[in-house]
């Protein structure tokens, strides 16, 4: 029996969460389901250009896993536009970490070094909200954890 897949860390998620072909119906359309591990995959390779090495460390994952959420997701997202199928970014195993610091007064996040200032380093401002040590809840588990769930 398999183990099962531990959470993925996920900083981003989208705004928009299904694509499809223009002027087609939704009824008439098959549609691929883009996990967001998927999706997070895609934009640190592929959108910001890192290395596999760093994307794979970014996700709390080892590199060869890291290639295979990359292939299948660029799998289904070719399957996608050859076939006229919709996307649908959806499920997962992932939990949301990211900045850790935001400024309250400009908006600017960060993630902030150990022993670094305690004031934005845009504006200068102390006036700061966290989000935790970078722990959020597995979407496919339902715990807490560090990509241990």
């Amino acid at each position: 029996m398999p183990r099962p897949p531990i959470c993925r860390r996920v900083e981003f998620l989208p705004g928009v969460t299904y694509f499809k072909p223009a002027a087609v119906p939704l009824r008439e359309l098959e549609e691929v389901v883009l996990a967001v591990e998927e999706l997070e995959a895609i934009r640190l390779k592929d959108k910001e250009g890192l290395e596999q090495e760093d994307c794979a460390a970014r996700m709390g994952v080892s590199r060869p896993t890291f290639v295979r959420i990359l292939n299948s997701a660029r799998d289904k997202i070719a399957d996608a536009l050859v076939n006229g199928k919709a996307i649908r970014v959806d499920g997962g195993y992932y939990h949301l970490v990211g900045p850790k610091v935001r400024c309250r007064r400009c908006g600017h996040e960060w993630e902030p070094e150990q022993g670094g200032k305690e004031a934005c380093p845009r504006c200068g401002s102390e006036e700061l909200a966290g989000r935790g040590p970078g722990r959020g809840r597995c979407h496919r588990h339902g715990r807490f954890g560090e990509g241990e769930c």
